[in-house]
């Protein structure tokens, strides 16, 4: 199977259409024409994913987040950026991202991480298009199919995404009244509060939060669940070893980087 093939099924998953303008998704590296036997999955493009995938004979690398956003005016391996594509590429391994297009893409990050958390009827938070009349977003809004405290929320989420911790704000909020509404927003969410506040939710579920932004957005009412960056993405290799399986049924070996969290609290 070319490494052609198997991004032209995956940009029927998520086409980069879908992507933010700002976004850099698709092929960063590596050849077209590569014969591609093995895929490793990873959220992020780090040098433990690269070594694995060079270590473990990989083909092909596919992450969540684009390890080239901006301009490179050097490929030499005197930056981290550097080191990892000169050793994928002399190890002729193919590397392709799916980021902001596949958050938003329909069934993809946005809705899977609301029917994990249990958001129903959900509608994009922030709607981009629509893709075959279906609107696509980055987010999602709707209700909680099972209306519970917000501290019950939080270890709800903590227990369904394998978090070692969630950071909240505004507990005090929800402490004994139940959540009906809750928008969520996998990554970095701090650009959607006032979506999140316009549209009605009474809870955000996303990661990278500030102190400022949790504080200011308690003080509207909303509380904030701060699942961490990598919290609730890392759903993107699980969700993507299953695609990937299930459409090339066994032509090609999948494999996925385990779930480590990059955050600690001591």
């Amino acid at each position: 199977m070319k490494c052609r093939e198997i991004i032209e099924v995956l940009e029927t998953l998520a086409p980069r259409r879908c992507a933010c303008d700002w976004d850099n998704p698709g092929l960063l590296a590596g050849r077209m024409e590569k014969e591609v036997k093995k895929i490793l999955l990873t959220v992020d493009a780090d040098d433990e994913a690269v070594k694995h995938a060079i270590a473990a004979g990989a083909d092909m690398l596919i992450s969540h987040h684009p390890l080239i956003f901006k301009p490179v005016r050097h490929v030499s391996d005197e930056d981290f950026i550097g080191r990892r594509l000169v050793s994928m590429i002399q190890a002729d391994i193919s590397y392709f991202a799916m980021h902001t297009n596949f958050d938003a893409a329909p069934g993809c990050m946005a809705d899977v991480v609301a029917e994990k958390i249990g958001i129903a009827e959900g509608e994009p938070l922030e709607e981009m298009g629509e893709e075959n009349g279906v609107p696509y977003g980055i987010g999602k809004i709707g209700r909680l199919i099972k209306p519970v405290n917000g501290m019950e929320l939080a270890g709800q989420i903590k227990e369904a995404f394998g978090l070692p911790f969630v950071t909240v704000y505004g507990r005090e909020l929800y402490e004994t009244i139940p959540v009906e509404r809750a928008a969520t927003c996998p990554g970095a969410g701090g650009s959607e509060i006032g979506e999140a506040l316009r549209k009605g939710a009474q809870v955000l579920i996303t990661g990278d939060i500030s102190h400022h932004q949790g504080i200011d957005a308690a003080a509207q009412g909303m509380m904030i669940l701060d699942a961490g960056h990598y919290g609730l993405e890392h759903v993107f290799m699980d969700y993507m070893e299953e695609f990937l399986n299930g459409h090339f049924r066994g032509l090609i070996q999948v494999e996925k980087m385990p779930v480590e969290f990059p955050a600690a609290v001591i």
